[in-house]
């Protein structure tokens, strides 16, 4: 089997990024890979940010998981900069292998790398698997969040 590498996503991969976060229960209703516009704007603004890192996980040319770190600066905690993990997925194809450990393992140590003191992360409260497969990565459900949509 091929070596993963953990990579900078391009724009090239976006076609491939977009279908996974588009296939799931809740992907489905909120993402429109058909229409790439929004992404690669999107895209353009993450590029551009130092506090932003877009990766992939790449199998011999194949994007198959991707995630997003964001590095956050702040007052709180001494001053403590934190890092969150958003947009975790992994192609159907590659389900159950470890690369969802792997992807959010690569995560931590860039976070600690970058001197965060801190990792969070959110995650629907409908997805309870992924619940379980964070705490099986050491997360703790420690807080409730909220969201306003604008």
């Amino acid at each position: 089997m091929t070596k993963i590498t953990v990579r900078a996503a391009r724009r090239e991969d976006l076609p491939e990024i977009v279908a996974m976060l588009a296939d799931d229960e809740l992907g489905a209703t909120r993402e429109s890979p058909d229409d790439l516009t929004p992404y690669e704007a999107a895209y353009d603004r993450l590029a551009v940010d130092p506090n932003q890192l877009l990766v992939v996980a790449d199998r011999g040319g194949e994007v198959v998981g991707t995630l997003q770190l964001t590095v956050v600066p702040g007052l709180s905690r001494k001053g403590a900069t934190r890092s969150v993990i958003e947009g975790v997925r992994v192609h159907r194809s590659e389900r159950g292998r470890g690369l969802g450990a792997q992807l959010v393992e690569w995560a931590v140590e860039e976070s600690r790398r970058q001197g965060c003191q801190l990792v969070q992360l959110t995650s629907d409260l409908t997805r309870t698997d992924a619940h379980r497969f964070y705490e099986r990565l050491g997360f703790t459900g420690s807080h409730l969040g909220f969201k306003l949509q604008l």
